[in-house]
């Protein structure tokens, strides 16, 4: 099963731009996919579906350049989402007893469960008590059932200061009790970052998918919040995406970018035997 993760779009950037930077690169991403082959099975939205969460126009604008992609769709919200515009745009995702945008779906015998991390008025991400008790509910449930985590914020210390958790976080740590025990949790896969980084929480795989809108820098130097020091924070890189490959016992990550490429070798008959010889070798070491 092939399964495209995109995150952190934040349509409506520049807002009554219907041609902003932002619905762009997504076009890239969505082009790009639907045109792959294979095609994934799946395309997963972890958050950050807007720019700004009372942008009602923004979320129906994001809508209709996400369903360009024809194939079955879940959706995560983040940090700067509003739970009732984006269900007054699409009414059809699930939520929970509380009302939080919740819930779980089966592909192909593989399970994934939506968490809701979505704190108003924070950055940063939140599991409270309820979420925290219906998530671990579901995942009482069909404990033979391989299953995959989905979540806006990864809730780890990514190096990057302003766009972390911190392992003393009361939701961080909420988190890594109800996950740890769950053994059919193969992985969680994130968003947020607006960087593709691969680790580990609770004892699982952790992926966060890097943004379709433009990057974070890589900067790991501490920062002084009462000192600007002019450090690169948001960089102009191609928009990106991730194919996670589940081949029914582990879970395979590969990052791309959208977008022209410059091809320094292709497949011709100069580099044939070379390809001979290497799908020759396979399996025999």
């Amino acid at each position: 099963m092939l399964i495209a993760q995109i995150t952190d779009l934040h349509i409506g950037f520049d807002p009554g731009n219907v041609h902003e930077l932002n619905v762009r690169r997504l076009n890239m991403v969505i082009d790009q996919l639907s045109a792959m082959d294979p095609r994934p099975d799946l395309l997963v939205v972890t958050g950050d579906l807007v720019e700004n969460a009372d942008d009602h126009r923004a979320y129906r604008h994001m809508e209709a350049l996400v369903k360009r992609w024809e194939g079955p769709l879940l959706w995560a919200v983040g940090n700067h989402d509003s739970r009732e515009n984006f269900l007054s745009v699409l009414p059809e995702v699930q939520t929970d007893e509380n009302g939080f945008i919740q819930y779980e779906a089966e592909y192909d015998g593989l399970r994934f469960v939506v968490a809701d991390t979505l704190d108003p008025g924070r950055h940063g991400g939140m599991i409270c008590e309820k979420r925290g008790k219906w998530l671990r509910a579901r995942l009482r449930e069909k404990k033979d059932m391989p299953t995959i985590v989905i979540l806006h914020h990864p809730p780890v210390d990514t190096g990057i200061a302003w766009m972390s958790a911190l392992p003393h976080e009361q939701w961080v740590q909420r988190l890594e009790t109800i996950l740890k025990p769950a053994k059919q949790v193969v992985a969680l896969i994130c968003g947020h970052v607006h960087r593709p980084i691969s680790t580990s929480f609770a004892g699982k795989r952790l992926v966060v998918a890097a943004s379709t809108a433009p990057q974070v820098a890589l900067d790991l130097e501490d920062v002084d919040p009462t000192h600007p020091d002019g450090r690169a924070l948001i960089i102009a890189d191609a928009p990106a995406y991730a194919l996670h490959y589940w081949d029914g016992r582990s879970l395979l990550t590969h990052f791309e970018i959208a977008g022209p490429r410059n091809i320094i070798a292709s497949y011709s008959s100069n580099l044939q035997p070379m390809m001979k010889a290497f799908l020759a070798e396979r399996g025999t070491g």
